[in-house]
């Protein structure tokens, strides 16, 4: 544990060293607030589901952050107990925000963003690109804004590629229950 920690930290110093700048300080606040609450994707979800065609990908889209919830914040969230990076290691130029009072791993707008980036991706290759592409700068921004290690982002991206994948599965499946009865 203590060398995943160790290439945690050097990550951290890494973005915090050669990579932030101005603009960058303005962006990453914005990006991150995509994943918060999960504000893109429920509205991506309910405008999936308002039409007919897509309807099944919204409710696809509903599991999957139902489900993200209940394995991060209720399940390994307090069971990993980890502390976040800017309460273990305190910088003094980090960018000011709210910060979360929540364990920090996994990352929990990452496995939020992966697990609905999934099943567009199933629904939609062209759209999945952008979402896909969306929650990996949402992931890069909550390394950026100090607030989860590379590991919980990783960890999470995981985490929500198998949720996608498995909510996928589990209407797949459903429905080819439908067809055969």
């Amino acid at each position: 544990m203590e060398v995943i920690q160790n290439i945690d930290n050097n990550i951290l110093e890494f973005i915090q060293i050669h990579m932030r700048t101005p603009i960058l300080d303005k962006v990453m606040p914005l990006i991150t607030i995509l994943g918060s609450k999960l504000t893109i994707w429920t509205f991506i979800a309910l405008i999936l589901i308002v039409g007919k065609k897509y309807r099944k990908y919204g409710i696809m889209i509903i599991c999957s952050l139902i489900l993200c919830f209940i394995v991060g914040n209720l399940g390994l969230k307090p069971l990993v107990a980890r502390t976040r990076p800017f309460n273990a290691e305190p910088i003094l130029n980090m960018i000011h925000m709210k910060l979360p009072t929540d364990f920090s791993f996994p990352s929990g707008h990452t496995m939020c963003s992966f697990a609905p980036a999934t099943i567009i991706n199933y629904m939609n290759k062209r759209a999945g690109i952008l979402a896909l592409t969306l929650s990996t700068l949402i992931g890069f921004s909550r390394l950026y804004l100090y607030v989860h290690y590379p590991s919980d982002v990783f960890a999470a991206m995981v985490i929500g590629l198998l949720i996608g994948n498995l909510v996928i599965a589990a209407f797949n499946k459903r429905a080819l229950s439908s067809i055969l009865s």
